[in-house]
């Protein structure tokens, strides 16, 4: 009687057996798998690290390096055994989210506070013992220029859904707007930086206009082409932006008119202090992050307003905005324009703190990395792009001391990293606008990563 409930329970027959668990590991096909990888690995290897051309005296000759190649190979097959491991390890059903996305959840719960922190925290940088290291607070800044396009970027991508390859040009414009106003005409960089936002939201206008009724790929090769013609004319508009040689001597920013100088008159004169070259470097500092908090806060506050919400839903279905009654066009030009304005502010500042600019500074490298800062911190997520800064920026200067190795394991970071997290690092997004407290708390609970 048992036996016959169990069968009509699991809707076997007498003579049938359970299916096999769905989610288990073969180690024959891992080990396999893990084989293959290898292989590619050493035919990729051979010449970079197999192969070794030295200059003895006048000579050159090849050396072989097989130890270094066997280690890359080993670690390469070790690497994709585990990675095979874990992965059919995730495809066993799970009964609820993983530890990471509570965290992540967590994390979006307060983030007021983490905010709150990270901003203390660069605030008083400058005045700890890291503070009186000049390359510690370049390599600061650069982060948060990096963080400041990010932002910017994430209007575009994140928010309104828009792949742009192109945003290095709106970068572009705003370096070379300060540049050449302050060459040419003296303006200082607090007179300029508003205008050089206009100039690249009036580029990212022209953009937005060809692009109205593409998406996808083929808005992705149209911004791609806008960028690099913003390239090509800096290069050939030899009369206005001298061309290939950059602009040079472009005027140093000023304490609200009071120059960073030694002598009667400079910064450290008026305040009593004794001259130091690290004094523009942390007034640099302050300046972009709070640009970059200026930005911030914007972002949030045009998500919960209208336009912000039109944004999302643009992103999620083109159609049903129509449906809706929401101007598809004007979304999309407010989001480039928007966007863009953040790329000008942010290449303004590069500009004054280079006193030099040439296009080489705005290749599409430029783009495909701020492009990288948002899709690997997870789209729409504001920490997400401070995270994934942080990581494109500061991961290569920790790989420094690997010299020619550097750019390898750091591009072997990325690709871990989004192996593991397909959509992000933070990927969860919270609702902009809840109906109920309580529902929200409950859509807090059940989502899962990329609900």
């Amino acid at each position: 009687m048992a036996a016959a409930e169990a069968n009509v329970t699991t809707g076997q027959g007498p003579g049938d057996t359970l299916p096999p668990m769905s989610g288990g590991i073969d180690i024959a096909a891992a080990i396999k798998e893990s084989a293959i990888a290898a292989f590619v690995a050493a035919l990729l290897t051979l010449p970079l690290l197999g192969l070794h051309a030295a200059n003895v005296g006048a000579a050159l000759l090849l050396r072989t390096r097989w130890e270094l190649m066997l280690a890359a190979v080993g670690a390469v097959f070790v690497g994709r055994f585990l990675f095979v491991l874990v992965r059919d390890r995730r495809k066993r059903p799970r009964s609820g989210p993983s530890m990471f996305d509570r965290a992540v959840h967590t994390i979006h719960e307060r983030m007021l506070i983490i905010g709150a922190a990270a901003l203390l925290a660069a605030v008083i940088l400058p005045f700890t013992e890291w503070g009186g290291d000049r390359y510690i607070i370049y390599t600061a800044t650069t982060f948060l220029i990096y963080v400041m396009l990010g932002w910017g970027l994430n209007i575009v991508v994140g928010l309104a859904g828009l792949l742009d390859l192109g945003y290095v040009a709106f970068y572009a414009v705003g370096a070379y707007s300060y540049a050449l106003i302050a060459t040419q005409f003296g303006w200082s960089f607090w007179v300029v930086l508003p205008l050089a936002g206009v100039f690249a939201a009036f580029f990212g206008i022209v953009l937005g206009f060809p692009v109205l009724r593409l998406r996808g790929d083929y808005l992705a090769i149209v911004t791609l082409g806008f960028g690099e013609i913003i390239r090509v004319i800096l290069i050939n508009w030899y009369d206005v932006t001298n061309g290939p040689d950059g602009i040079i001597g472009i005027p140093r920013i000023t304490f609200f008119g009071i120059e960073f100088k030694r002598g009667e008159g400079g910064f450290a004169d008026l305040f009593g202090l004794e001259f130091s070259a690290l004094h523009v470097m942390v007034f640099l500092y302050f300046v972009i992050l709070t640009l970059a908090v200026i930005t911030n806060l914007f972002t949030q506050r045009m998500r919960k307003l209208p336009a912000g919400r039109a944004w999302e839903a643009l992103r999620e279905d083109e159609i049903a905005c129509r449906s809706l009654g929401i101007n598809p066009t004007n979304i999309k030009l407010s989001a480039f324009a928007l966007g863009a304005m953040f790329g000008g502010f942010a290449g303004s500042f590069f500009s004054v703190r280079a006193g030099f600019i040439s296009p080489e500074s705005f290749t599409f490298i430029e783009s495909a990395i701020i492009l990288a800062i948002v899709v690997l911190g997870g789209m729409g997520s504001q920490l997400g792009v401070v995270i994934a800064a942080a990581f494109v920026v500061i991961m290569p200067e920790v790989f420094r001391q690997f010299e020619e190795f550097r750019m390898l394991l750091f591009g072997g970071a990325m690709v871990l990293i989004m192996v593991w997290r397909p959509r992000g690092l933070l990927a969860f997004r919270s609702p902009t606008i809840l109906m109920h407290p309580l529902a929200g708390k409950k859509t807090q609970i059940l989502k899962k990563e990329g609900a």
